[in-house]
């Protein structure tokens, strides 16, 4: 079978994780989040972030993290303020709107938006006379990394985040790719240095090497108050809460190799076979759609060179980019092989 760079959850989970969900597959457990193995999870988290004060919690999936959290901290007439390409916007199926709030996107650049964009809307929408006529923004949703797999610099992620604070609306991060951000050459940051900024943000595990799950990390208290609730009332609560916790706790333990956490040296893992990939296509005079540094490579790609992909591995259409050629992701993961890689770059 030819190998697939879809996307990054098309593995099951690290071997680790499955190990650990058959060692305690017999224990009994309080349900919805309330057992040993969600606590210590927490703490595990928390001594990474190094936020020994913030509130941990754990989700099934991203779509229902996102309407989760933006629906417990949006007042009934506010909306969120995200990239053109933000996910929230274009790939959940108006999972935010459905909630009952709107998403204000701004445009943007190689996936990102800048505080100085974010002031602007903010200033034009509380100086117009009839601003009550229209949607609020009540708070700004981005992704570290991005659609298009770039990153924000630590300074620029600051700068949001004081424009944010000073209009008093918080800054909430969506990290399905964290790791893979976190993990990059091209990041200034570590994990805590990036865990004080945002107001609240999650931590994906989906797409990093567990089955499923999301850890929804709230550095400011205000936004903790009955949060419970709202991941109940969204679906986004799972009864064998320990499910969870348990992919965490080994997300956030030690690599086997002893290099640091096993999820950003998993996430190292899917950095560095893109990079590799990428060097292929520009050694081969391939042009690239945007320049990311994560997990996610962007081919601009004639009829014959999607047709050589196509014939050892799979790729995704991403969009037309004009006439002869279309824009193609190649998306690594965790567990992409050397072997896989060879194959792919073959086509080139």
């Amino acid at each position: 079978m030819k190998p697939l760079f879809y996307s990054d959850y098309l593995e099951g989970a690290h071997p680790s994780i499955i190990k650990a969900l058959a060692d305690t597959n017999f224990e009994q457990t309080p349900g919805y989040g309330e057992d040993a193995h969600c606590a210590h999870a927490a703490d595990l988290i928390r001594k990474a972030c190094n936020l020994p004060g913030a509130e941990v919690h754990f989700l099934v999936g991203g779509t229902q993290t996102n309407a989760t959290v933006i629906s417990s901290i949006l007042k009934p007439w506010q909306g969120v303020l995200c990239s053109d390409c933000g996910h929230i916007g274009i790939h959940e199926t108006g999972a935010i709107e459905h909630g009952g709030h709107k998403v204000l996107p701004l445009p943007s650049k190689n996936g990102k938006i800048t505080a100085s964009q974010i002031a602007l809307a903010l200033e034009l929408h509380h100086s117009d006379p009839s601003s009550v006529h229209t949607v609020q923004p009540g708070m700004v949703y981005i992704s570290f990394s991005t659609e298009l797999g770039t990153l924000y610099t630590k300074d620029e992620l600051k700068a949001i985040a004081a424009v944010c604070h000073e209009a008093g609306i918080p800054l909430y991060v969506d990290g399905a790719r964290l790791g893979y951000g976190l993990a990059s050459a091209e990041c200034d940051m570590t994990l805590a240095e990036f865990a004080a900024i945002p107001d609240i943000f999650y931590i994906g595990g989906t797409k990093q090497g567990a089955l499923f799950g999301e850890a929804v990390v709230i550095n400011n208290p205000t936004l903790g108050k009955d949060f419970r609730y709202a991941i109940k009332q969204n679906g986004a609560m799972l009864a064998k809460g320990r499910l969870l916790g348990i992919q965490f706790e080994s997300l956030f333990s030690e690599s086997e190799e002893k290099t640091g956490l096993l999820y950003l040296a998993l996430a190292g893992n899917a950095d560095a076979q893109a990079a590799k990939i990428k060097a292929a296509a520009l050694a081969a005079g391939i042009a690239l759609f945007g320049d990311s540094p994560t997990n996610q490579v962007f081919l601009i790609a004639d009829r014959a060179l999607e047709e050589r992909i196509d014939a050892v591995a799979g790729y995704e259409f991403w969009q037309k980019y004009d006439e002869e050629r279309n824009v193609i992701r190649l998306c690594t993961s965790w567990a992409t092989s050397d072997e896989a890689v060879a194959a792919l770059i073959s086509a080139f």
